[in-house]
């Protein structure tokens, strides 16, 4: 199945079910009284996020959604069943936006985390709530609340802790495959990784337990005007909006002959067009495919013009496992530092029902207590 990072669905919470007009009624007294019960809440629409999926391929060609109704009241003062709710099983990482507007109203970042979409429609009401000392056979009921529908624009942002950024063939997908388990597919042709690739990379000495890690993130190549829509990176380069670090993977030995820094300052360039908060990341410099270098080369007219511009370099080989473990382990300092600088985000969870949208939020539990169940 293709791998989708975007797609658009609608999706429509239940109505209420109506309320019931009822009376008692046994023989030779057919109106003992009122036993219209309400009808049941609509069912709600939900994000769940699941840690087993990687794309958003399964919405892709289901654009839409709707929980169920609830049922009309019952006799006896039986109240309609709840319609059911629907969960919408998605990424980790997947982020919902009002297709109208662009304002986010869902983010999933947790395996299990469960948000409201679309909160259900309230039950309609049975004549026996309209039962008082001067009205002894009421007539009325009430219709259920309708349900709530949305157009919404789903993106996936995998989240990685590490993202590694650089021009075709560079050497990325090889190195992913050195440090971590992932296996992505590696050739001696530009374009070969097509496809964000994941992968856990452990660095078990880091840790008194054994078990320090960081999640690294390979995207497809970047050319220059990515940002611009040219290649494939720039479909991209969203997936690197969540990582902490940014590892700039430069082969100094390229068949275009670009120098490291002018690498360099492209790829930043690309990056900083793309999202200035992106540019701004904690990042590094890897020059990859040190084994081919000729044993009288001078690193120095390499690594001098980017140490220079303040940079932090690293050389290594992930076929010779040169300076791999030494890049392992400065990778997760950086992100162990990233991590320590916790910040509280105001970010939407569940959306309520505001005023402007036509409808107004109300659980399910405080309906109950405004009418004395």
């Amino acid at each position: 199945m293709a791998f989708v990072d975007e797609t658009e669905i609608t999706v429509r919470s239940g109505d209420g079910g109506p309320g019931m007009v009822s009376f008692k009624s046994a023989k030779n007294a057919p109106k003992l009284g009122p036993d219209g019960g309400d009808g049941g809440f609509g069912g709600s629409v939900y994000l769940v996020g699941k840690a087993q999926l990687n794309s958003l391929s399964g919405l892709y060609y289901r654009r839409r959604y709707a929980a169920e109704n609830g049922a009309k009241g019952g006799t006896n003062n039986c109240t309609g069943r709840n319609g059911e709710d629907l969960e919408i099983p998605v990424p980790v990482g997947t982020q919902a936006y009002n297709a109208e507007t662009g304002k986010l109203v869902a983010e999933v970042l947790e395996d299990g985390q469960r948000i409201c979409l679309a909160p259900g429609g309230k039950r309609g009401l049975g004549n026996i709530r309209f039962l008082s000392a001067t009205h002894q056979a009421p007539h009325e009921s009430t219709n259920g609340g309708e349900g709530v529908e949305m157009e919404l624009r789903l993106e996936l942002k995998l989240i990685a802790d590490v993202g590694f950024a650089g021009f075709p063939n560079a050497g990325k997908s090889t190195l992913l495959s050195s440090i971590s388990a992932a296996r992505p597919k590696i050739a001696d042709y530009p374009f070969t990784t097509l496809i964000p690739q994941l992968g856990v990379v452990a660095v078990p000495e880091m840790d008194e337990w054994g078990n320090a890690s960081f999640v690294a993130a390979d995207i497809p190549g970047l050319i220059e005007g990515a940002s611009e829509g040219k290649g494939l990176g720039h479909e991209f380069l969203r997936h690197l909006e969540r990582t902490k670090v940014v590892v700039y993977v430069i082969d100094p030995f390229a068949l275009d002959e670009m120098p490291p820094l002018d690498a360099y300052e492209t790829l930043e360039n690309e990056l900083r067009s793309f999202s200035e908060s992106l540019a701004n990341k904690k990042h590094l410099i890897a020059l990859t495919k040190s084994d081919i270098a000729p044993e009288d080369f001078d690193w120095d007219t390499v690594e001098a013009p980017l140490k220079e511009r303040g940079l932090e370099v690293l050389r290594l080989s992930a076929v010779a496992r040169d300076g791999v473990n030494d890049f392992k382990r400065r990778v997760w300092n950086l992100v162990q530092e990233e991590r320590q600088k916790v910040e509280v985000v105001e970010t939407p969870t569940a959306p309520k029902r505001a005023e402007d949208e036509g409808y107004v939020w109300m659980s399910r539990a405080s309906e109950d207590q405004d009418f004395g169940i």
